[in-house]
């Protein structure tokens, strides 16, 4: 399966590379429009800062691609800012308009420890992934911590989450190797 990770600029993009190749997925870099329509699998994945990313987004075309990209049933993954930048708004930075893949908002956490790091058990399933976030996805969740944070979330051909599957272990490629199987 070829997977595309699209590069807008920001962290972990070298560590999805690396999590998709240990799973033996035909792997790239995806920082066209081209590139993403190419994919069976477009990534969105996520460290950084929202107004950063959807500039960058914006500036590559890669924001109007991952849309018409879902819209036309392309299987889609979001990690982390990913997801965050799925939703229609995020409250990072001042207010930043999102992709609007999925309905909702992107919020700062009020509760506990900002940055939340650390692992948390994901019910259905009861597998625990890391987490490294400071904002939360405010829409319907298909899954969720024990906290009530939105561990994911779905929407037609797009799938995004809130944790890092790429650093969680066994649990992780798991999860990743679903999303490389044919729907």
């Amino acid at each position: 399966m070829k997977v595309a990770v699209c590069d807008y600029g920001a962290g972990n993009v070298r560590s999805v590379l690396a999590a998709f190749a240990r799973l033996d997925a035909d792997v790239s870099v995806a920082d066209t429009p081209a590139a993403v329509a190419a994919a069976d699998l477009a990534v969105l994945p996520g460290v950084g800062s929202a107004a950063s990313a959807m500039g960058v987004l914006r500036e590559r075309g890669l924001d109007e691609a991952l849309r018409a990209r879902v819209a036309g049933g392309g299987p889609t993954l979001g990690i982390c800012l990913g997801l965050q930048l799925a939703l229609e708004q995020s409250d990072e930075d001042g207010g930043v308009q999102g992709l609007g893949l999925l309905p909702g908002r992107a919020v700062r956490l009020h509760e506990g420890r900002v940055p939340r790091i650390g692992w948390a058990t994901v019910d259905p399933g009861g597998e625990a992934y890391y987490f490294a976030h400071s904002y939360v996805a405010e829409t319907p969740a298909a899954s969720a911590t024990s906290e009530g944070i939105v561990a994911e979330a779905r929407v037609a051909s797009f799938v995004g989450v809130q944790f890092h599957p790429e650093k969680s272990g066994a649990a992780g490629a798991r999860f990743l190797k679903r999303c490389l199987s044919p729907v």
